[in-house]
């Protein structure tokens, strides 16, 4: 048998003061249920087109193997992948990828849109990956091509960034994480010119990076010196990604 119910039950005391709230951050997507935006999906689709077709073209033009070990050509087939994986989470109302890819990819393709521009096209004879030795010819395909990889693509991928992607995503502490690949591929070209035989023409496939004509001390140097560029430049993306305005939240 279960005891029987009082039928008076004693007063709780009252809880003195408001209750307390604790403080739980909650993620917007959490709240905030992400919308379709065709129009951001299509632009992705876009630039993944554009850096695919620029890197099938180099690698008609010229030796694969070489072409796939250009830093402007491996950047290139990262930033379609990244702009496919984007394009689908956009089209079909998925988060977004996380910043430290995005920005990394980012990064990079300013890295190459930079050093081509600033430190490769004015050279003679420019910056090709292919073995010829002539400057292209403007309107040709090895000219076009360059344009594609090392101006087209990476212009688009800013303006993505600028005016498709939330602000304020991207962080300090991803900057030294970001080296790790430029890094690696210092090393990679390193490695890659001591497997070649010596009498390979362009074992290096930078000029900066060409320890037969600079010497190790002038080639790390310069390897330096642009090491910390990238850096100062992933700091100053960081720097603008938290004061430029959030992207008017449209259905695009």
């Amino acid at each position: 048998m279960t005891a029987p119910i009082p039928r008076d039950i004693p007063d709780l005391p009252a809880v003195p003061g408001p209750p307390l709230l604790l403080h739980a951050p909650v993620p917007a997507t959490a709240v905030v249920a992400p919308t379709r935006r065709p129009l951001a999906a299509m632009f992705r689709v876009l630039i993944a087109f554009a850096a695919a077709a620029g890197v099938t073209l180099e690698l008609l033009l010229g030796t694969p193997a070489r072409t796939l070990s250009y830093f402007s050509i491996q950047t290139n087939i990262l930033l379609t992948v990244v702009m496919l994986l984007s394009a689908s989470r956009a089209w079909r109302a998925r988060r977004p990828l996380p910043s430290s890819v995005t920005g990394a990819t980012l990064l990079y393709a300013l890295v190459t849109a930079l050093v081509y521009h600033l430190l490769l096209s004015h050279t003679t004879p420019p910056f090709l990956m292919t073995d010829a030795t002539a400057p292209p010819v403007r309107w040709h395909a090895q000219w076009a091509t360059l344009q594609i990889l090392h101006t087209v693509v990476p212009l688009a991928a800013l303006l993505d960034w600028l005016f498709l992607t939330p602000a304020a995503r991207l962080h300090l502490r991803q900057a030294a994480a970001w080296l790790l690949y430029p890094l690696a591929y210092l090393a990679f070209s390193f490695i890659r010119a001591a497997l070649l035989p010596p009498s390979t023409p362009a074992r290096y496939l930078y000029p900066f990076l060409d320890v037969d004509a600079h010497g190790y001390r002038s080639t790390l140097a310069n390897a330096l010196l642009i090491g910390l560029a990238t850096y100062a430049l992933a700091v100053l993306l960081i720097a603008l990604d938290h004061v430029r305005p959030t992207p008017v939240r449209r259905r695009v």
